[in-house]
């Protein structure tokens, strides 16, 4: 196997025009546009409204890269891309390989037989995001905050970058994230679903293996455990023939648990799944890892219904915050300032953050991060104060990218739960949603966050728990803002110093 990454230096040009520009990848036009002088800084004074037009027009960026001669001896080679922000139609040497709309989701197309040895050109072609989306609202205009550019929510997008309360419209266009080529023989693994059991004191560590093959062979599939003193345990497992799937499992010795935040340490462990063909290695995957038992706790109570939080056994008291995006442009955020934020959330003895669901799902960095540190993540979906389409293919969108996303997070200790969306409940309650107009779009709500995504989370991570929405009191439609059971949002308290005990409210909120 190999991994060449395909980022760094670039080329970017407006489409339909002769000069290209020097571009960074990751990134994106603004931040490129930004390096050259050619737009003014848009956090500064009106400058914002001087750099509408970017997100208005069409874009493209090229790379000219060396095929060298090992390229072509794998059997497979694919271009991965893990974030093309949004709209995007790829080529190859002048070849399509495909189509994107979806900056939460992965690529990865077989380019084997486009590659030629010496000089390769990749192309990336990014339509306007604004323009697609004004063309949408027109047909069939959708509730969006107030603040936004209509139409956001027919792109999945980070819907902040369309505007919100406390942030600018500035959608970016580009390569946000890594983008690739892998190179495999005779297999690949395709998923590797990690997870631990806990009874009496010991811990099991698992992975049930998937692996995608091109070929009748014997495999073997190892799992290596290394512990926080650098300890390793191993267990493998033989797969015969055109066997794809694969189970493995490890006893901890001595097990050491994570703990939050403020209950304890974070012992963290390191974990390698790997695939060989005889001594060869076909691939491998690793991941960061915290043992211990998380569960959301839902009693009768003298109030009504507990919402507690409970980790190793022990009731946690959530302190935390909502985390938004840390920049508009999240390619500018650097390690360093991601950890300066996460540790002061932990040295202002938080323990949990919210990843809100009008941004998007965070890095891998952010998770490393919060896993560290001990802070747990209510994991929203990426749906905010919105109504969402209701077309087939919107929710095959939706399908592949919760699936992608469940699967890369559920292994973390940092994770707390999965929440459906942001306050959308509440807006067909309360904020005059709930008209025979929107009739086809409350049914797709519930299609979607009663049924798609908690069936999803039940069969790809049955470890943690999953929430309809925030706030929601896990009836549908039914006082989503009280404070008897569920979460509350508890607006009025600042909005109009309104004392705590005061049950619920119809403020429209971000």
């Amino acid at each position: 196997m190999f991994i060449r990454s395909l980022t760094g230096k670039w080329q970017f040009r407006e489409a339909g025009t002769d000069e290209w520009l020097p571009a960074q990848v990751p990134g994106s036009v603004h931040t490129d546009l930004l390096a050259l002088g050619r737009i003014p800084d848009p956090f500064v004074a009106d400058n914002e409204l001087r750099v509408q037009w970017v997100a208005e027009r069409d874009w493209e960026y090229r790379l000219t890269f060396q095929a060298t001669p090992d390229l072509p001896a794998e059997e497979r080679v694919f271009l991965v891309c893990d974030g093309l922000d949004t709209l995007a139609d790829v080529t190859l040497n002048g070849q399509p390989l495909g189509h994107a709309e979806n900056m939460f989701r992965r690529y990865r197309w077989d380019v084997t037989p486009l590659l030629v040895e010496g000089e390769n050109e990749l192309r990336i072609f990014f339509p306007a995001p604004v323009t697609y989306i004004r063309a949408r609202q027109a047909e069939q205009p959708l509730v969006c905050p107030s603040q936004s550019i209509p139409g956001g929510p027919y792109l999945r997008k980070a819907p902040c970058q369309f505007g919100w309360d406390w942030g600018p419209q500035l959608p970016p266009i580009g390569i946000w994230q890594d983008i690739r080529l892998e190179g495999y023989s005779a297999a690949r693994l395709d998923d590797v679903h990690l997870r631990q059991h806990h009874t009496d004191g010991r811990v099991t560590v698992s992975a049930d293996v998937t692996i995608e093959r091109w070929a009748e062979a014997d495999l073997k599939a190892v799992l290596r455990l290394t512990a926080p003193d650098g300890r390793t345990q191993e267990v493998e497992v033989v797969l015969k023939g055109d066997a794809t799937t694969a189970p493995l499992a490890v006893e901890v010795s001595d097990p050491q648990l994570w703990w939050p935040n403020g209950y304890g340490a974070q012992p963290l462990y390191a974990v390698e799944v790997a695939l060989h063909q005889g001594e060869t290695l076909c691939d491998r995957r690793t991941f960061q890892l915290g043992l211990r038992t998380l569960e959301l706790r839902q009693e009768p109570d003298e109030f009504g219904t507990s919402f507690t939080f409970v980790v190793n056994g022990v009731p946690i008291f959530a302190k935390g915050a909502n985390w938004i995006p840390a920049d508009s442009f999240p390619t500018r955020v650097s390690d360093a300032h991601l950890e300066h934020l996460i540790n002061s959330a932990a040295s202002a003895h938080m323990n949990m953050l919210r990843v809100w669901g009008g941004g998007f799902y965070e890095e891998d960095r952010f998770y490393d991060l919060c896993d560290r540190y001990g802070i747990l993540v209510w994991q929203d979906f990426i749906f905010s104060c919105s109504m969402y389409p209701d077309d087939e293919a919107f929710f095959e969108n939706v399908r592949v990218e919760a699936v992608e996303n469940v699967r890369r997070l559920r292994h973390r200790a940092s994770l707390a739960l999965w929440c459906g969306n942001n306050e959308m409940e509440w807006g067909w309650v309360a904020w005059g949603w709930n008209d025979p107009k929107y009739r086809r779009f409350k049914e797709a709500y519930d299609r979607m966050f009663h049924h798609l995504l908690p069936e999803i989370c039940a069969a790809e991570d049955p470890d943690h728990p999953y929430w309809p929405s925030s706030p929601s009191s896990n009836t549908p439609f039914e006082d989503p803002n009280g404070v008897q059971a569920g979460d509350t949002h508890n607006w009025e308290v600042w909005h109009v110093i309104a004392p705590l005990r005061r049950t619920g409210n119809t403020t429209p909120a971000s």
